[in-house]
């Protein structure tokens, strides 16, 4: 039986605004098998979990006055962006902010929730999933997959990742051999340093072309690709030198699927992401990161056991988050 494995990205974003305790929290609900956060640092040396260090469109940083004179531009990684940056904030600064929807236009029934979370550490991300694999007994452990963002930006300021992220991971019992994690990133140099510190899996992240895979399995046990990079010939290729193939991103929104699988005109309506994922699930590779991770994991153990699924459109009154909660 495949072990195919449903990556929740930044959480159940598709349902609650991501990269929050409560994002991650439903993920785990909805049976995701890892969670994922992605890490950056603040001016004291903490890792938060941001979708980038640019944090004006994803809290409410905008709205503290105390904090406009700290917005500004500088280059990362060879672009330019202007905004708030988590290295000019220390922690107990950070978590004065609110946590905000990054695609309002395209999830407003998230919007609903802007304001009412704080930026959670990686450290609470994990002691999250350590209560939760508690709950759970024997049953297997909540997997992370943590990616470093920007890592050698941040280590040209002195708040190098590498250490951090595993010294955090070993605290909550997911340092050791054949613990649930995978490390991911798209910086060949930083996953070489973390390959030198530990045995924990690697993933090397790519998204224009898959480049030389030889080359990548010296270092990293997976590539995490973008959904075109996903051919069935890139999926044997990767296999045939012993790397996992995980796949980003699957989301719901007619925005982000193919015209033959869309519902109707508008950007945010709903489609047929069950019909995408089979596609993808049809050339072998072995996970998948997914904004629905309730949808992620029905579609997956449906392909297992061989069973054809009707696609349920997912409406604001049926996410499985909105749906009535037993005690």
């Amino acid at each position: 039986m495949p072990n195919i494995l449903v990556i929740a990205h930044r959480g159940a974003s598709g349902e609650r605004p991501e990269h929050t305790i409560e994002s991650y929290r439903l993920a785990i609900e909805e049976g995701a098998d890892y969670i994922e956060p992605d890490l950056v640092m603040t001016r004291d040396g903490v890792l938060i979990a941001r979708h980038e260090n640019e944090i004006g469109g994803t809290t409410d940083v905008a709205q503290h006055p105390e904090f406009a004179a700290r917005r500004r531009t500088q280059s990362i990684d060879g672009e330019t962006m202007t905004g708030w940056f988590t290295e000019d904030f220390t922690l107990a600064e950070i978590k004065t902010l609110r946590a905000r929807e990054r695609l309002p236009e395209l999830r407003p029934q998230n919007c609903a929730f802007d304001g009412k979370f704080p930026i959670p550490t990686f450290d609470e991300i994990l002691e999250l999933a350590t209560a939760a694999n508690i709950r759970r007994g024997g049953a297997r452990k909540i997997g992370v997959y943590p990616e470093t963002k920007h890592p050698a930006h941040f280590a040209g300021l002195g708040l190098a990742q590498e250490r951090p992220v595993l010294d955090a991971l070993q605290r909550h019992g997911y340092g050791a051999a054949g613990s649930p994690v995978f490390i991911q990133s798209f910086d060949p140099r930083n996953l070489r340093e973390l390959r030198g510190m530990t045995s924990l899996p690697l993933i090397q992240l790519l998204q224009h072309e898959l480049g030389d895979l030889a080359e990548f399995a010296k270092y990293a046990d997976g590539i995490g690709i973008a959904k075109v990079l996903a051919t069935p010939e890139g999926v044997r290729a990767a296999h045939a030198v012993n790397l996992k193939v995980h796949v980003w991103t699957f989301r719901a929104e007619n925005e982000f699927l193919p015209d033959d699988l869309k519902s109707g005109p508008a950007p945010a309506a709903h489609g047929n992401l069950e019909g995408e994922i089979r596609r993808f699930l049809d050339r072998g590779i072995d996970g998948y990161f997914c904004d629905f991770p309730a949808v992620g994991v029905r579609v997956r153990d449906a392909y297992i056991s061989g069973v054809q699924l009707l696609h349920q459109p997912l409406t604001a009154t049926n996410l499985p988050g909105n749906r009535p909660q037993g005690r």
